[in-house]
């Protein structure tokens, strides 16, 4: 990422004096649905739950929601408070629209479910031509050199690497579309019913669109898997370095959420981008006491951080907010 892109985000995080409440989104400009009722969401969900759609009681302590975050490009997003469910912002929130490499958050769920992370995973062959073919982020894997599911997981989450997920599905499936279905079952399992998956990866495939979600079943998929320690000690990571060992060379994979160190409390999850997806992403910060969750989607390409930067805004302005009395 760009220096003066790491520079913008770290100044959209507003922190004087270690005040959270020292943060205003006055200062962002408008983008046009401000204090509209259609866009800005007073009902919750449930915290830390799965399969549940309808909205429910937030689980603590209500916060007053105070018109709604500026400057917001993103086609659609969410936020919430992952503690108490309460959703505190959302703009088409039920709308599916392609996730892209968010994608892989559902895939190393069940890479982790499946248990056994030291398994040892061989890089298929068909590996190189598959990242080709749709000139797709990759790890820099080399077919025939042998990784662990954990290293392969770094791989996946941190550099976005094709490769990885094309390996693991591969492995975990046995095969692609063994591995795709078990993604469908699994979000159908959550209640995911706005949900839908043809590749371990977000990848364009058959068509753009046929990978999609919603923000607010994405919030619940990231709720999930930040409930996982193996997940949460893996997208918290600014970069991950694996040594030359047996089967393998030496590599360093850097995270592409430009809010990871950069953002103060940041601790997750995921991005994404496509051509029809726009810059996406998943996150979660951890402020003040406060942890708030959510998921810009449809970011437009105006840069590599344009959907942390869009994200920042939201957080700002959630941070901002005060407890109802």
């Amino acid at each position: 990422m760009r220096l003066c892109a790491r520079l913008t985000i770290a100044a959209l995080a507003c922190v004087v004096a270690g005040s959270v409440a020292s943060c205003s989104a006055s200062g962002l400009a408008a983008d046009g649905v401000t204090g509209s009722p259609s866009n800005v969401a007073t009902a919750s969900v449930p915290a830390k739950a799965a399969g549940k759609t309808a909205p429910a009681t937030p689980a603590g302590p209500v916060l007053k929601i105070t018109g709604a975050p500026r400057g917001v490009k993103a086609k659609a997003g969410i936020l919430a408070d992952a503690t108490t469910g309460q959703v505190l912002w959302s703009k088409g929130a039920d709308a599916e629209r392609p996730i892209a490499s968010i994608t892989k958050v559902m895939t190393a769920l069940l890479v982790i479910q499946a248990g056994d992370l030291n398994r040892k995973i061989t890089v298929p062959k068909a590996v190189l031509g598959y990242v080709a073919k749709y000139g797709a982020n990759s790890a820099g894997l080399v077919p025939g050199q042998v990784f662990t599911a954990a290293e392969l997981l770094n791989a996946l989450l941190l550099v976005s690497a094709c490769d990885a997920a094309y390996t693991l599905a591969t492995a975990y499936g046995p095969g692609l579309p063994a591995f795709v279905a078990k993604m469908n079952a699994m979000a159908a399992k959550l209640g995911l019913t706005h949900t839908h998956f043809t590749s371990p990866d977000g990848l364009p495939y058959p068509t753009e669109y046929s990978t999609y979600s919603t923000p607010t079943e994405l919030l619940k998929l990231g709720e999930v898997a930040m409930q996982n320690q193996e997940f949460r000690s893996i997208v918290g990571m600014r970069s991950y370095n694996l040594p030359q060992g047996d089967g393998h060379g030496h590599y360093w994979w850097g995270n592409t959420n430009e809010l990871i160190g950069y953002y103060p409390g940041a601790i997750g999850i995921k991005t994404g981008f496509t051509d029809a997806a726009g810059h996406c992403l998943l996150f979660e910060v951890v402020r003040g006491g406060r942890t708030l969750i959510g998921v810009v989607l449809g970011s437009p390409a105006t840069g590599p951080a344009a959907g942390a930067q869009d994200a920042a805004k939201v957080l700002n302005w959630g941070f901002a907010l005060k407890q109802a009395t």
